[in-house]
Parts: structure tokens; sequence; C-alpha cells
């Protein structure tokens, strides 16, 4: 592997600090839902806005990608999924010893009095209601 970086002096070929290159790379995001529509939107926004995606349509897929070694720096998790819904899914991922710093943004269409608390409560950084807030979503995404 090639290192590369910065000194006080220039560029000398080498990076002395991990960070200094998670900072350079985009940023992953994990998009889990069940709608392929949803799906494109996400993606095809959070790529305009220079993030890198990988997506899944159900929880239990997600769960499977998230036990593994993939850079992941954030997920977008839809919350009325079939089989298993992201109040379920979340208490999962954060059992995962590599993700319990993950930040994961609920996204849904329930947008009453309280349903932004249910998801905080399951364990979502924070909330994302549809439709969605595209400068909100990015502003989230820029704190991770």
């Amino acid at each position: 592997m090639t290192n590369i970086g910065v000194t006080e002096h220039g560029t000398n070929g080498y990076i002395e600090n991990k960070k200094q290159i998670k900072k350079m790379r985009k940023k992953r995001v994990l998009i889990i839902d069940d709608d392929a529509r949803n799906i494109f939107a996400l993606s095809a926004t959070l790529r305009a806005g220079a993030y890198e995606c990988l997506t899944c349509p159900s929880a239990q897929e997600a769960l499977k990608i998230l036990e593994g070694d993939e850079e992941i720096d954030a997920v977008l998790i839809d919350m009325m999924m079939p089989d298993m819904d992201g109040y379920e899914a979340i208490p999962h991922i954060k059992k995962i010893d590599k993700r319990k710093n993950t930040p994961i943004f609920s996204v849904t269409a329930q947008a009453m009095v309280g349903d932004r608390e249910k998801c905080l409560q399951a364990g979502a950084t924070d909330y994302v209601s549809k439709p969605i807030d595209v400068d909100k979503l990015l502003w989230l995404l820029s704190r991770v």
C-alpha cells in the first residue's frame, strides 16, 4: 500500500494519520428502504452531494452488510418496512461493536407528534420526515 501525506513543508508522499485519509474520501451512506423509488431518489440526491451510497431493500440484508467490513459513515433507514422495521432494526445495528457510534438517521412518512421521539428512543441519531427536506438531510450528513 502506498502512503500519501502532507508535512509542514508540503507533500512528501506519506500520510501519518488515518483521520486524514477518512476526511479525504467521500462519506459512505447505507440506505435501507424497501421502496426502490425512495432508494433511487435518495441515492441520486446524495451522489449529487458527493456522497457514496450503498443500498439494500431490507433490514436483514443491512445487518449482514453492517456486520461486515464495509466502511460506512452513516445509515439512513426507513422506519416502516415489512418483516423488520426500523424500530426493530436500529437496536440490532447498535449491538454490532463496530457500529455502536455510526450515526443512524430514521426516514419516515410518520410526522405526527411523538414520532421523532419514538425514533430517538429506538436509537436513531436523528429523524427526517418524508417528503425529505434535502437541505436538512445534507446538513445532518455534513456533521458525520
